[in-house]
């Protein structure tokens, strides 16, 4: 019988924080999606992709934690600016407060040095 490897499913970690870190793009300023996009690949989401990132935007929308405009744009058609509502605004500082307890613990744990039997 061989040995089975399993890989780390990074992207299932990423998944899981994506919808904060969105809400936290927005909440700095009102963007549209491909702006979004760029600032999540600069700052660690790299393997973002559009497929992505507007159906989250669509649920965020629904859930009415953003709203959503079309405005011109000086490059050609119009884009769909996001902004941030207050209710958003809650889920992020609810997001905020979470993320830290997870971080908290979880570098607790790893560098905590004791072994786990």
């Amino acid at each position: 019988m061989g040995v089975i490897v399993m890989e780390f499913d990074r992207s299932q970690l990423m998944r899981g924080t994506l919808e904060g870190c969105i809400l936290k793009v927005i909440a700095s300023k009102t963007t549209y999606g491909y702006e979004i996009l760029e600032y999540l690949k600069t700052h660690g989401f790299s393997e973002i992709a559009e497929g992505t990132l507007y159906p989250l935007l669509l649920r965020l929308e629904k859930q009415g934690n953003i709203d959503s405009e079309l405005l011109p744009s000086p490059l050609g058609p119009r884009r769909k600016y996001f902004s941030i509502t207050e209710k958003g605004r809650e889920y992020l500082r609810e997001f905020e407060t979470c993320w830290g307890e997870i971080v908290s613990s979880v570098s607790s744990i790893i560098s905590g040095g004791e072994d786990v039997e």
